[in-house]
């Protein structure tokens, strides 16, 4: 929150920065100007405003870094727990005695495939994929996906507690 509080002055401050410049212009090329600003205070309020700019650059790639190494931060702690979260598979499925084709099936029905697509992927038919379904839900103890589905979810749930 203390961080948004400075970007948004940071924000402020480049506007005005931008809008001095901006007004100088118009006012050079439109002749608006009815009193003349001395020059000192003219120099100091554009080296003051240049500096605004210039904060402004450095304080954003500031922040944009520190974005970055949130991002790359986020990242590292996805891949640890999909790392987790696939060896959790993996160990359930040793402790259940799984053959390799059962574990292909059981693997593409916790991503969510249907049967139909799981037979398309593994080129088989339907009901050797319901047969491997039922020995998938016999061998975990569950008796459908659903129940498949939760004992992972309750694990990872169970953990965090």
């Amino acid at each position: 929150m203390k961080s948004s509080g400075v970007l948004l002055a940071l924000l402020a401050l480049q506007s005005f920065c931008a809008l001095f410049f901006l007004f100088e212009i118009l006012a050079s090329i439109l002749g608006i100007r009815s009193v003349p600003i001395p020059w000192h205070v003219r120099e100091l309020l554009e080296i003051g405003a240049a500096l605004g700019l210039l904060l402004g650059a450095i304080l954003g790639a500031v922040a944009l870094r520190q974005a970055f190494r949130a991002r790359a931060r986020a990242e590292a702690n996805l891949a640890q727990v999909q790392k987790a979260f696939r060896e959790h598979i993996d160990a359930s499925f040793a402790h259940w005695e799984l053959t390799p084709a059962e574990r292909d099936v059981a693997l593409f029905s916790i991503k969510g495939l249907s049967i139909q697509e799981i037979a398309g992927l593994r080129e088989t038919s339907e009901g050797t994929v319901k047969a491997q379904c039922n020995a998938i839900y016999r061998k975990a103890g569950v008796s459908g996906r659903a129940q498949l589905m939760s004992l992972f979810l309750d694990d990872l749930l169970a953990e965090e507690a």
